[in-house]
């Protein structure tokens, strides 16, 4: 029987709680006793980069990872130089904020296109140039894969397995791959994937997130609470304990209906399916 997780191994991603500032997170999760979060690029570039990252030190919350790099399949040489340049970027903002990991969402179809295969090698491609220039300032580059209903028009790479084809062109502390469980709770290879991840030093993040049905209209709003779905947890934190991995798990759920409730009550009971599915 798995082991109830260790509190001390939670992050809030601060999707989570939309509904609040940074400051407001911050100051949340210092009262609530959560150590660590989750950060997105749009809103710390709205707060400042340095003076968020001054406000993760003043509460003494570590940043586990920030969203979002990649974007990195399109074919027009302009549009993949701004890509390239949007990258480094985040790799700079994440080295500010003091995470280790910058998650890459890696891009659909390029409009007219219908090649998945190019796509995963212009991907292949971006990642050789990105790879050295993160490993020059401390961050890894983890690759994750989205549920195939992406694939079209936001993520190429579906599963862990073409995510750690990709990622094991380069070295591992370059390029290594998220667990998200809203993403791959339904692929039977998932447990073999993470098992080879875990055998190569791969395994850069770990993500929870329910799946329930139906899904609203346009889907990606559609992930639970923990505990509100069909995905069993405890099996993806024993399969990924078991690959080795010891890092935080961070809660990342995109769903008006908890960003429309109060941000208190929010982290409390996410804090408390954490203990009890996790």
């Amino acid at each position: 029987m798995t082991e109830q997780v260790p509190s001390s191994r939670l992050s809030v991603n601060q999707e989570t709680i939309k509904q609040w500032s940074l400051p407001e997170l911050a100051e949340g999760c210092a009262k609530e006793g959560v150590g660590a979060v989750g950060l997105w690029r749009a809103p710390v570039q709205e707060h400042g980069v340095e003076r968020t990252a001054r406000l993760m030190r003043d509460t003494g919350l570590t940043v586990t990872s920030l969203c979002r790099g990649g974007f990195l399949t399109d074919i027009d040489e302009a549009a993949r130089a701004r890509a390239l340049d949007d990258n480094r970027a985040a790799v700079d903002e994440a080295a500010a904020l003091g995470t280790d990991t910058l998650v890459l969402v890696s891009g659909g179809l390029p409009a007219g296109s219908k090649d998945l295969a190019g796509a995963r090698e212009r991907i292949a491609d971006a990642l050789a140039v990105l790879g050295p220039y993160a490993e020059e300032r401390g961050v890894r580059l983890a690759i994750e894969p989205l549920h195939p209903m992406f694939a079209s028009d936001r993520c190429v790479v579906s599963t862990l397995g073409q995510a750690l084809d990709l990622a094991e062109r380069f070295p591992a502390h370059q390029v290594g791959v998220v667990v998200d469980t809203y993403h791959v709770w339904w692929d039977d290879q998932a447990p073999a994937q993470i098992a080879r991840a875990g055998r190569g030093g791969r395994l850069h993040a770990f993500q929870l997130a329910d799946w329930i049905t139906p899904l609203p209209a346009g889907v990606l709003l559609g992930r639970g609470q923990v505990g509100d779905g069909c995905i069993d947890f405890r099996a993806f934190r024993a399969a990924v304990d078991g690959a080795g991995y010891r890092g935080p798990i961070e809660v990342e759920i995109f769903n008006e209906e908890l960003w429309a409730r109060d941000g208190r009550e929010v982290l409390r009971e996410t804090a408390d399916r954490f203990r009890a599915h996790a």
